[in-house]
């Protein structure tokens, strides 16, 4: 089987000369070069290079072959004419046998078929048997002599490999027979070759040549030859041999590109070689799965036949193709063995290559992350500046090391990930093992900045306990002085009582009080800096100045408890004395009436009212001594409450900004967060952060410059009343945090954080102490103003407190107008909210229907007021579902009316709590019913206070106009012409609507007055001077300027005469009749009568 590149020579380059000793001779199988594999005809090697164990310069020839060799596939119709075949008998010698069977159109076969079928069955012969030379059996007994003459030369022309015999049979015939004799004799010459031709009369002549066992059955013999059997079974090895051939070639392709293979530099790289590299590899196994395969299927074709070839029917060729498969099969095993070694080696390899990249990849995340781990350490340098802070910032620590815990921890096993590398043997020891050892330094230098840092806490803590339970002892002892009343201590026994409580008192202050600022010192030197220093110097000066006054409380108690007190005999005084005594200046008191007899207390009453006012001055300055000092003690109480409960306050901001808020943002917990959570840390904490920078920056340090001086801590809030505004903006929003807090409240991500801050309370609880505290300050400014009556800044604290309780008020308001739906313009337009609340509403309409009218009187409406400067807004309430902030109601806007045109009247019959609120001229008239009679005189005052400033606007805008004119004019008597309708409605102006009492209001027209207003609406006593604004404010509705009055009038209608005086006009008359008076805006003119018909 040819498995070598490379055909036989061509006719010319072999004569019937050649022979075995010719170095041109092709053996079969081989190339022009004369080399061939061992085994007849089967791969001398299997061509890895790089695997194979049986590497030889033949199977390196056979890999890098450029000539195709032939198959029978190639040649497989050739084949199958029959002219010549290789039975696979042998000469006596092992000399191959090729029959060449009766063929009558030998003649015409093509000379490249003859030769290609020369060429391959000369191949197919082992080395050896081929060396020895082949025996031609040429069956012409059919033949003529001619063709039988032509077919040798032919063939002896053609021949590719070593002769050694040559048996023709010639012709059967008589005279064919005789012809050949004699030809043959005469035409030896012809027949010259190195080998003997012989011609055979018959077959049993040519048993004499080669026994009957190695000639087929149409030569006498036995051996049993199927061709179309040996054509398949040929095709069959020789396919199985091309895929060994191939496959070794993809192996050592393959092995030469692992061998050639770069290691990448990242795990995604590395992965993907490392992967790619796997599915060649497993291609090519299942390539060779299949070589296998297909050879034992061959195999299994051939039969199971001995190695000797001694069984009957069993030819050599056939054992050779038996041995050549099994060959090959083995060679197969071998290089399947040899590559799963390479490919264990490369895999490991890529391996730990990955391994490796991983292994950087996990250093540089983890060494990043320490590396901020231990700037973030860095910072840790507050040691706190009270206790609460101090169990914060340890708690922050424990958290900070819980947190930083899991990267600690990762770089530990990541360290020891690396030195199980280095065990295995890995091929990048010199690049692992350093890192190694830099994570441990990172890892133990973390854990001994954090027990450094414990330490540190633990002794400000411990410090800061010190200092908390001297100021306790301190504040338990300004109580009991202050709980001491002044009345019973006056006796023996209340001095007793009360010195006996100080003495106890001061028993405790061993294990109370600071003993020596040095040895403080000295004791806490590591962490003590210049704040604390001064904090630690307060708290000594504070416990040595309340020793100081318990020391003088304590004299002051002795002496007390020992004064033996004198019997006194009281004498009632004499009533006559009392009648004559005269009355005392105002800076004398009543001492007469402290005698006993009438002349005895004239003589010696001035004397002993003089010595009792000394005494009672003495025992009032005492007193008052004492008080004050209580008073300052409370004061001092109270504000250290104040900045106790701020220093808490600010702490729980900033663990909930640090603890929640900041949390949302951390890549590591955005798992934990539910989609509703997202981008939505604005809504659930509103201005939070802005709040607790306002406290921590500015509040707090503002409020510790006042500890010495509480009573004038008010200052501290007027000075930042308007930051208070932004707990408007939280409390705004605290109804959209409240209902996104119900929806995720039970998010794994705020169960965590509130396990890593070791909360008791949720954050919800958190998150309505802003609200809380802006209510708690105008309790303790109460509780400070109540003790500071007669201080200095007593002033301040009730501004400030007055300011505070505004500032709820807005809030409260606010609260309410963000409800308001349905308004379609710019509510910040009306002014300032001033009130707003819940009443029943009546209408009384002119314009509407009888029936309409009718049942508006008898059926109240519910409506919600919203009272601003320049509106008052009519707006129904709807209560919401839901708990909590999701059950504040809502406000449907109704309608709104324009304080230009709006009156009042303040009174309605039958009810206290009635009033009326009409507009445009009474034709809208809304009777208005409050809650409680309080509520509507608060309401009535406010409406009235709003009347009252646009009406002195109009008189400034009245008197501005009035000083610029350049003249005025004389008025001459008064005519009877009126005036028109239009000119009357402008005299009426603004002040007919005021409500105050005090004064009346007048009118310049010659003509007759307007109309007076029906009964219940009232004309209103106003100032003098009138004015008309000159913008409307954009309300149509109110063509008319309309008044209100105190109450509303039983009697039917009837003309309120003006009262004589001097009155301004405000607007132009000049249209009339030729007596009509003519004015102009600003002249001041004097109102002597009112006629019957509004004539003056």
């Amino acid at each position: 089987m040819p498995l070598r590149e490379g055909a036989g020579p061509s006719p010319a380059s072999h004569g019937p000369t050649h022979g075995p000793s010719d170095p041109r001779t092709c053996l079969p199988g081989r190339g022009a070069d004369g080399m061939r594999p061992r085994g007849g005809g089967a791969l001398g090697c299997c061509g890895l290079c790089s695997f194979c164990t049986c590497r030889g310069a033949a199977g390196d020839e056979i890999m890098h072959q450029d000539i195709v060799p032939l198959c029978a596939a190639d040649i497989q119709d050739q084949l199958k004419k029959r002219f010549a075949y290789l039975s696979g008998g042998r000469g006596q010698d092992g000399s191959p046998v090729i029959t060449f069977p009766d063929y009558p159109a030998f003649s015409e076969i093509p000379d490249k078929e003859f030769q290609n079928v020369m060429t391959y069955l000369t191949s197919i012969p082992s080395l050896q048997d081929a060396g020895i030379g082949f025996i031609l059996v040429i069956d012409r007994r059919r033949d003529k002599w001619t063709s039988v003459k032509a077919s040798v030369l032919r063939i002896a022309a053609s021949f590719p490999a070593n002769l050694q015999l040559v048996l023709v049979l010639r012709p059967t015939g008589f005279f064919q027979r005789t012809l050949s004799d004699i030809a043959f004799k005469f035409n030896r010459d012809d027949f010259k070759m190195k080998v003997p031709v012989i011609m055979l009369s018959s077959v049993p002549d040519l048993h004499g040549y080669i026994d009957k066992s190695q000639l087929t059955e149409d030569l006498g013999g036995t051996l049993d030859y199927c061709h179309s059997r040996w054509l398949c079974q040929r095709t069959a090895i020789e396919s199985f041999a091309l895929m060994v051939k191939h496959t070794a070639q993809m192996l050592q392709s393959f092995g030469t590109e692992l061998a050639e293979t770069e290691l990448p530099n990242d795990v995604q790289s590395t992965s993907s070689v490392l992967c790619a590299h796997t599915e060649k590899k497993d291609k090519a196994k299942e390539d060779l799965r299949l070589a296998l395969k297909e050879g034992h299927s061959v195999l299994e074709s051939l039969g199971e036949l001995q190695a000797e070839g001694s069984e009957p029917g069993v030819n050599q060729d056939q054992l050779d193709n038996q041995a050549t498969v099994q060959r090959l099969l083995a060679q197969l095993n071998e290089t399947e063995a040899a590559f799963d070694e390479f490919w264990a080696k490369h895999q490991q390899k890529l391996e730990q290559c990955l391994q490796l990249r991983h292994f950087e990849q996990g250093f540089r995340e983890v060494k990043a992350i320490l590396d901020a781990v231990c700037q973030k350490i860095a910072t840790f340098t507050d040691i706190g500046n009270s206790l609460a802070h101090v169990e914060h910032l340890l708690r922050d620590l424990a958290s900070f090391e819980e947190k930083s815990g899991v990267s600690v921890e990762r770089a530990r096993a990541l360290s020891l990930d690396g030195e199980q590398l280095i065990e295995n043997k890995h091929y990048a020891v010199d690049s692992i093992r350093p890192k190694c050892q830099e994570l441990r330094h990172l890892c133990d230098q973390f854990s001994a900045e954090i027990v450094r840092r414990r330490g540190l806490l633990s002794k400000s803590l411990e410090l800061h306990r010190r200092l908390e339970t001297s100021l306790k002892w301190c504040d338990e002892g300004i109580y009991l002085l202050a709980s001491q009343p002044v009345d019973k201590c006056q006796s023996q026994d209340g001095a007793e009582a009360a010195l006996q409580e100080i003495e106890k008192f001061l028993e405790t202050s061993a294990e109370n009080k600071i003993q020596e600022l040095n040895t403080i010192y000295k004791e806490y030197e590591s962490i003590l800096n210049q704040d604390l220093m001064e904090h630690v110097r307060k708290v000594f000066q504070k416990q040595a100045s309340m020793e100081e006054v318990f020391h003088r409380r304590q004299a002051s108690l002795k002496k007390l408890a020992a004064r033996q007190t004198r019997p006194v005999q009281p004498v009632a005084p004499r009533p006559e004395a009392l009648a004559k005594s005269p009355c005392p200046s105002p800076g004398i008191r009543r001492g007469s009436e402290n005698s006993s007899s009438e002349g005895g207390a004239l003589r010696r009453g001035p004397y002993r009212r003089a010595k009792s006012e000394m005494s009672e001055s003495r025992q009032g300055r005492g007193s008052a001594g004492e008080e004050e000092e209580s008073l300052a003690i409370l004061r001092r109480h109270v504000m250290s409450e104040l900045l106790d409960t701020e220093r808490a306050y600010v702490e729980e901001l900033l663990c909930v900004l640090e603890g929640y808020a900041a949390e949302m943002d951390n890549p590591l917990m955005a798992h934990l967060l539910s989609t509703g959570l997202h981008n939505k840390k604005d809504v659930l904490f509103g201005n939070m952060e802005e709040i607790y920078h306002f406290h921590n920056r500015i509040f707090l340090r503002e409020l510790e410059n006042y500890i010495d001086c509480p009573e004038l801590v008010g200052r501290c809030f007027l000075e930042r009343m308007e930051d208070f505004q932004i707990y408007e903006k939280y409390c705004q929003n605290k109804p959209r945090s409240e209902s996104l807090w119900r929806q995720c409240s039970d998010c794994p991500f705020f169960q965590e954080c509130q396990r890593k801050l070791d909360h008791k309370l949720s954050l919800d609880s958190y998150l309505l102490k802003p609200v809380q505290r802006i209510t708690k300050y105008q309790l303790l400014l109460k509780e400070m103003l109540k003790y500071s009556k007669n201080c200095e800044g007593a002033e301040d604290l009730q501004e400030a407190l007055s300011s505070i309780l505004g500032i709820l008020k807005a809030v409260n308001d606010s609260m309410h107008l963000i409800a308001i739906t349905g308004y379609d313009g710019n509510l910040g337009d009306l002014g300032k909210l001033l009130m707003q609340g819940s009443f029943s509403v009546w209408t009384d309409h002119k314009r509407g229907h009888t029936k309409v009218k009718e049942l508006a009187r008898f059926k109240p409406m519910q409506r919600h007021l919203f009272l601003h400067e320049k509106a008052v807004l009519f707006c129904k309430k709807r209560e919401e579902n839901g708990e909590g902030y999701e059950k504040a109601p809502s406000y449907s806007y109704k309608q709104s009316l324009n304080m230009a045109a709006v009156g009042i009247t303040e009174n309605v019959k039958g009810d206290a709590k009635k009033f009326e609120i009409w507009y445009n001229a009474r034709e809208e008239v809304y009777i208005v019913q409050a809650p409680t009679p309080e509520i509507k005189a608060a309401w009535v005052n406010e409406i009235r206070k709003v009347l009252t400033s646009q009406l002195q606007a109009c008189r400034e805008a009245s008197q501005h106009r009035a000083l610029e004119q350049s003249q005025s004019l004389p008025l001459p008597a008064p005519t009877s012409t009126s005036p028109s309708r239009g000119n009357s409605r402008n005299l009426k102006k603004l002040e007919e609507r005021k409500t105050d009492p005090l004064s009346l209001e007048g009118y310049v027209s010659s003509a007759p007055l307007p109309r007076p207003p029906e009964k219940g609406k009232g004309w209103s006593k106003t100032s003098h001077s009138l004015e008309a604004p000159e913008d409307d404010g954009g309300w149509s509705s109110a063509e008319e300027q309309v008044n209100s009055s105190d109450a509303e009038e039983d009697g039917g209608l009837g003309l309120k005469k003006l009262v004589p005086g001097k009155y301004t006009v405000v607007a132009d008359h000049e249209k009339g009749g030729p007596d009509a008076l003519v004015v102009r805006s600003g002249d001041v003119v004097e109102l002597v009568q009112q006629g019957d018909e509004g004539l003056w």
